[in-house]
């Protein structure tokens, strides 16, 4: 038995995967594809490396591909799709995971505001499963890794400054030089791909939020249409969001026997959310632009299907909504 599975039996925690190592073996291969992929590289006086992936470089469906892939720490598989909805051909992504707790939850989840003076962004990647400043949730995890270096995604228009690389650096108690960020607004290419590969963590997120422990999820594969590319990042977050929503697809396989699973079926689609049915931009105008104002039940796939790893019985729930998706996306 290794050291490392030693401690699992003992301690009942996650095995440390490595996941900022293997982003940052990803980052790498990245900034080898600059070109190619059409981004930017530089480094902060502190040493800081900073990837933009579409605030000010021009980005692609490549590096969407590449950055969602940093988001689940190295541990998510992500490749473009052919959809069909509703007799349709819609391009997509498929997303698959065979270690959904940590590369969706402890990684690719959004859960770390950024939020030094004169700066706001929230931050996804494996950086998070160092810093551990979701305390909570790593708590009920049950996981962290111990590293020298690490990535940080943010999602949006400003590239973080020498004072933001130090100000994470020190959260995460690791040194600036060590640091990788990868940058890509909303409404570009590469911003919209990584988010609509988060289609997966939507339903883990939802499970969190009704008390389901996500440890239990063994593996998980999903689906989801790419929206076109919105004129603003207002716009851009409601054809993300809606495109999981009402065009999400999610597949998982847990530990749970049929009851308890027939139970969370019925919980976990968007649809059980009384703001479901209308795009997410009418949605979020509805609340004053106040996103927390709005339910969190409306945040999952539009269809899902769960597994039992020991019955083999599978729950369905939910329903793809062609209508309101040619609405937010092509109106």
């Amino acid at each position: 038995m290794t050291k490392s599975a030693a401690c699992v039996m003992m301690t009942g925690s996650m095995t440390d995967l490595n996941m900022n190592e293997r982003a940052y073996a990803l980052a790498d291969r990245l900034v080898g594809r600059a070109a190619e992929l059409r981004v930017a590289v530089h480094r902060l006086p502190a040493g800081a490396r900073v990837i933009d992936l579409g605030a000010e470089a021009q980005g692609g469906i490549g590096a969407g591909l590449a950055l969602a892939e940093l988001c689940m720490g190295g541990l998510g598989h992500i490749e473009l799709a052919s959809l069909t909805i509703d007799g349709e051909a819609w391009p997509g992504v498929t997303v698959w995971t065979d270690h959904p707790a940590a590369s969706c939850m402890a990684s690719q989840y959004a859960g770390w505001a950024i939020n030094p003076e004169g700066f706001f962004a929230m931050g996804s990647g494996p950086l998070r499963a160092i810093a551990r400043v979701e305390r909570e949730l790593f708590d009920r995890l049950g996981y962290q890794e111990s590293g020298a270096r690490g990535v940080l995604v943010l999602e949006g228009r400003t590239l973080p400054t020498d004072a933001v690389a130090t100000w994470v650096a020190t959260k995460a108690g690791i040194a600036p030089d060590a640091l990788t960020f990868a940058v890509a607004p909303t409404a570009s290419l590469a911003g919209g791909v990584q988010i609509v590969a988060r289609v997966l963590e939507t339903g883990l997120h939802k499970m969190e939020t009704i008390g389901f422990d996500v440890t239990r999820v063994l593996s998980a594969a999903g689906t989801s249409p790419l929206p076109p590319t919105a004129r603003s990042d207002m716009r851009a977050i409601g054809r993300t969001n809606d495109c999981i929503l009402y065009g999400g697809q999610a597949r998982y396989t847990v530990r749970a026997d049929d009851e308890e699973l027939a139970d969370l079926a019925r919980k976990l689609p968007a649809s059980a959310s009384a703001d479901y049915g209308t795009p997410f931009y009418d949605i979020f105008k509805r609340y004053n632009n106040d996103f927390y104002k709005i339910d969190p039940m409306l945040f999952s796939p539009a269809e899902v299907w769960l597994t039992s790893a020991t019955s083999g019985r599978t729950f369905h729930a939910g329903q793809l909504e062609p209508d309101v998706l040619r609405a937010s996306l092509f109106d």
